[in-house]
Parts: structure tokens; C-alpha cells; sequence
């Protein structure tokens, strides 16, 4: 996990030199703790990285993009990936198995395909990131698609994958996304 905050970090530290976007002041850091699901964090505290303006008058949060949170859900962003792309895949004892393991709850399973299939396909960051893709990724195996040109089967395939999703964590999308 240490590779997936540094890159956090990075994204962080972009944000917080470009200023607040609505008013150009200085940022402050206003990280807020996270207790995410699916993985194991070798920091007994975990924070999402966030900034608030300096100015009195503004006080916006800037949330930068993120490869270990997908927007507001618990699960670690990896997993809500891997996880509804084997839902393509896979035997129901496996998912029953995963389950188990993770403790995912069948309906959270339910809510990411939803997400997925309807939510994520009809967004705008989809809209414009789909055009990248010859020949045209099939919507209804998302992610599993997106596993597979990605060719995440290397931890640093996956990361590239994490990144391209990484707009969609940004404060800047959250609201309009339906996040």
C-alpha cells in the first residue's frame, strides 16, 4: 500500500501548490481520517489528503485525486475494481468466498455494478476517457474491460489503472458525479 500513498501524495502535493482554484490563496492541510475496508494499511490511522483555503472569506476544500479511495466509498479503491471486475468471471462460491474474506456484503456488490454500469458509463469523465480506447471498451463488462486492456495482472498496470480512474476521486467531480 506504501506505493498507492506515495502517489497520493504526489497528487496532494500538485493540488496544494496551484492554489485555491476559486480565489488563488494559499492551502492548508485539512486531511480527515479514513478507516477503509479490503486491505490491509500498514498505518494504524489513514487519512484521505484534502486542503482548505487560507482566505477567511473562502475556506473552499480542494480534494485531490486519490489511487487508494474511489469517491466516498469504504472499500479501498483496488477492490472495488478487481472485485466487480470478477464479477464477469467468476462462480458464485467464489463470490460468496470473497465475501467472506473481505466482508463485502452482497448488496455493496450490487450498488458497485450499479455504479459501474450506470453511474460511471453515463458520467462525464467517461464520456470524454472512452474516446482513448480502439477498439471500444464493452460497457456492460465494466471494469472487467478496463482490467483488461490496462493488463493489471502487474502491480503496475494496475496502478496505471488506478490513476486513469484518479479523476473521478477529485473533489472537482465528486459533486457532479453522483459520488
Amino acid at each position: 500500500m506504501g506505493f498507492l500513498k506515495q502517489c497520493d501524495e504526489d497528487f496532494a502535493e500538485n493540488c496544494r501548490q496551484g492554489g485555491c482554484r476559486h480565489c488563488g490563496n494559499k492551502l492548508h492541510r485539512a486531511n480527515f481520517k479514513r478507516k477503509p475496508r479490503g486491505g490491509v494499511e500498514v498505518d494504524s490511522e489513514v487519512y484521505r489528503f484534502s486542503f482548505c483555503c487560507s482566505e477567511e472569506g473562502c475556506r473552499k476544500r480542494h480534494t485531490p485525486a486519490s489511487v487508494r479511495f474511489l469517491g466516498r466509498r469504504v472499500y479501498l479503491g483496488f477492490v472495488v475494481v478487481l472485485v466487480s471486475a470478477m464479477r464477469h468471471g467468476i462462480t458464485p462460491e467464489r463470490v460468496q468466498e470473497l465475501r467472506e474474506r473481505l466482508s463485502i456484503d452482497r448488496r455493496t456488490l450490487e450498488r458497485w455494478r450499479v455504479w459501474w454500469q450506470e453511474n460511471f458509463v453515463h458520467s462525464g469523465f467517461w464520456k470524454a476517457a472512452r474516446a482513448q480506447f480502439m477498439p471500444v471498451l464493452c460497457e456492460s463488462t465494466l471494469p472487467l474491460s478496463l482490467c483488461e486492456v490496462f493488463k493489471i495482472e502487474r502491480r503496475d498496470k494496475l496502478l496505471e489503472l488506478l490513476k486513469f480512474l484518479s479523476p473521478l476521486t477529485a473533489s472537482t467531480l465528486l459533486s457532479r458525479e453522483g459520488f
